[in-house]
């Protein structure tokens, strides 16, 4: 069934089916959202090995519309193979994938293995099936420690943790991928730090273990389920020797990928956008801006840095804006109060 919708310029864009690799956990729920709204429809495929299938019952809710989910590894070939084949896919987003820095360091052959396997076992099956749109759920850890700022999209590469080479290495699989067909297109999105939740609060980051990333860690420390925040260093050569990041909302990067997909439509080949805001928070900041939005302290302790972090990285969402007519509208109020709200709900995540 063809059913049109308005696009984000006005125009006409006609719905798809769209396969989201991955599509359970945190930024793939909330693109569900997004894509649900506008009407396409959703094929989710993920394996459940850091995401929770109740974070998909709870889109079906928010959005009214049905999923698809088939809890299935991606690198199994036949199965993949198989979705592709029944489902007329037009195009998928590609999330599945490891990702804390810190446990890559630890464990760098199950990421290569993960994350590449599961990537040439995709490649192949969309190939095999003439499935040739891709989105990649990539990371603003390619350039590594970056020599200026806001970076650019042609700034260096130079990832200097597993985790971030698994993804460059994609990148550059992708791109040999197009190279030798130019009738694949490929959008390459370097993500840099979702945050924040849906504002209804039903769905959120949830993470498996103690969390790697710093606003669910703020967020667990307000609700009471952990006893104190860790900052990971405080000798960064930054305003206040703690890290600064790019914080972007989860909703406007899920928004980002609806942007993406409509591009491809317009067949540009390989393209790669960072998404981000255009602006840096340290620790400490968001600190101060999540006690304000939830009214509880948040008390913290400095240990030692992390193997693998930097000091200062935000971005430049120049080239995504005019590209994609995408950027980031909300700002760190917001994403404090979302986050807030979705662990308030959910202290124990989707138990």
């Amino acid at each position: 069934m063809e059913v049109q919708h308005k696009g984000h310029d006005g125009g006409q864009t006609e719905t798809m089916n769209i396969l989201l690799t991955g599509g359970a956990g945190y930024i793939g729920s909330h693109t569900c959202v997004i894509l649900l709204e506008h009407g396409h429809h959703v094929i989710v495929l993920d394996n459940l090995c850091n995401s929770k299938a109740a974070s998909l019952k709870r889109v079906q809710k928010i959005t009214g519309k049905n999923i698809l989910f088939y809890q299935k590894d991606l690198r199994n070939k036949s199965e993949v193979n198989e979705i592709l084949k029944n489902h007329s896919i037009d195009a998928v987003i590609h999330f599945a994938g490891l990702k804390s820095v810190a446990e890559s360091v630890d464990q760098p052959l199950r990421y290569y293995q993960n994350n590449i396997d599961g990537t040439l076992v995709l490649c192949e099956a969309m190939q095999a099936n003439g499935v040739k749109n891709m989105v990649f759920s990539s990371s603003a850890t390619v350039y590594g420690n970056p020599s200026t700022v806001p970076i650019k999209e042609n700034a260096p590469v130079g990832p200097f943790n597993p985790y971030g080479r698994s993804k460059l290495f994609i990148e550059e699989i992708l791109t040999d991928l197009y190279l030798s067909d130019k009738s694949w297109n490929i959008a390459l999105l370097r993500y840099f730090n979702p945050v924040g939740a849906h504002p209804g609060g039903l769905i959120g980051e949830d993470p498996s273990d103690l969390p790697n990333n710093l606003m669910p860690y703020i967020s667990q420390v307000a609700v009471g389920k952990l006893p104190q925040l860790q900052i990971y260093g405080d000798d960064y050569e930054t305003p206040d020797g703690t890290g600064v990041r790019d914080y972007i909302h989860v909703m406007d990067l899920a928004e980002g990928h609806l942007n993406a997909l409509e591009k491809l439509a317009s067949d540009p080949g390989l393209v790669t956008y960072n998404l981000g805001t255009g602006k840096g928070y340290s620790v400490l900041e968001m600190v101060t801006a999540f006690e304000k939005a939830s009214g509880k302290q948040i008390p913290y302790k400095i240990v030692g840095r992390r193997p693998g972090d930097i000091p200062t990285c935000y971005a430049d969402p120049s080239f995504a804006e005019k590209e994609l007519g995408w950027m980031a509208r909300r700002g760190i109020d917001e994403v404090c109060a979302d986050a807030w709200q979705w662990q308030y709900m959910n202290p124990k995540g989707y138990v």
